[in-house]
């Protein structure tokens, strides 16, 4: 498993609580996601994500979601529909895509905000599956958010 250019945190040692933990949990579930079997061929040849741009994104927009900082102005369900007019999303696009997420979060964090993450995470994917492909999907262990 490949670790972030930053100091690596015990498992469990704290939350996520601040910028820099967002940031460090965004870099390493991003690059597990590039390196991913199913995920990241979606992300590298057919939304040829430019990760530069696309992570400081990402940062703010967990950062809006956990901390409620300002920062995030974009429009996820635009930029995904795009995507799937190019190749649809499966469920198990969907599947993999949390179970990362949750893998990533529980490597190195745990308390209230972690699991807000998680859930946020599990609701995400769950509006992009309805919106985008017409599907439900829940994520296990996580209820659907209406």
């Amino acid at each position: 498993r490949l670790v972030s250019g930053s100091a690596v945190s015990a498992p469990g040692s704290g939350d996520l609580d601040s910028r820099t933990a967002v940031h460090d949990l965004v870099v390493d579930f991003y690059r597990e996601v590039a390196q991913d079997d199913v995920l990241g061929p979606v992300f590298g040849e057919v939304a040829e994500v430019d990760w530069a741009v696309h992570i400081p994104k990402l940062i703010d927009y967990w950062c809006r979601v956990l901390l409620r900082r300002p920062g995030y102005d974009g429009f996820i369900l635009r930029a995904h529909e795009r995507v799937n007019d190019l190749e649809p999303f499966r469920p198990e696009m969907f599947d993999r895509w949390y179970q990362l997420f949750v893998e990533a979060v529980d490597a190195r964090w745990i308390g209230p905000v972690s699991e807000q993450a998680k859930a946020h995470a599990a609701q995400i994917a769950g509006m992009l599956s309805r919106k985008v492909t017409g599907e439900d999907w829940r994520a296990a262990g996580h209820p659907v958010a209406g």
